[in-house]
């Protein structure tokens, strides 16, 4: 089973950048699929990337080419890397990985990290 510690949010003006990391530990992040997902308030979770096992990785419509997803095999950290932010990003960002890549569900969950994004 693997635990994940999100790392990385704050604050920032319109137009910055923010990196997230996803600290992965008791199982390598390379044997999950992995994912970035946000709740903003009053709001439902939404999906923002994923990295599949084998490195493929998917983004939501408004994130592609703003957000940039990556692992680091050897440091066990999955990160979002997020440019030219907007205030409607601003939400509880959490990491979340699951055994199966084509599984519906994704069994494991960090904590969240905040982004807020001030115009």
């Amino acid at each position: 089973q693997v635990q994940l510690v999100e790392s990385g949010g704050g604050s920032v003006q319109a137009g910055g950048s923010l990196r997230l990391s996803c600290a992965a530990s008791g199982r390598m992040a390379s044997d999950y699929a992995m994912a970035w997902f946000r709740q903003q308030p009053g709001k439902e979770r939404e999906f923002v990337a994923a990295i599949r096992r084998n490195g493929l990785t998917s983004y939501r419509d408004s994130m592609r080419g703003r957000a940039t997803i990556s692992r680091d095999d050897a440091k066990n950290i999955v990160s979002l890397q997020m440019n030219s932010l907007e205030p409607e990003d601003t939400a509880v960002y959490y990491c979340a990985a699951k055994d199966n890549d084509y599984a519906p569900k994704f069994d494991y969950w960090g904590q969240g990290t905040q982004v807020t994004v001030s115009s």
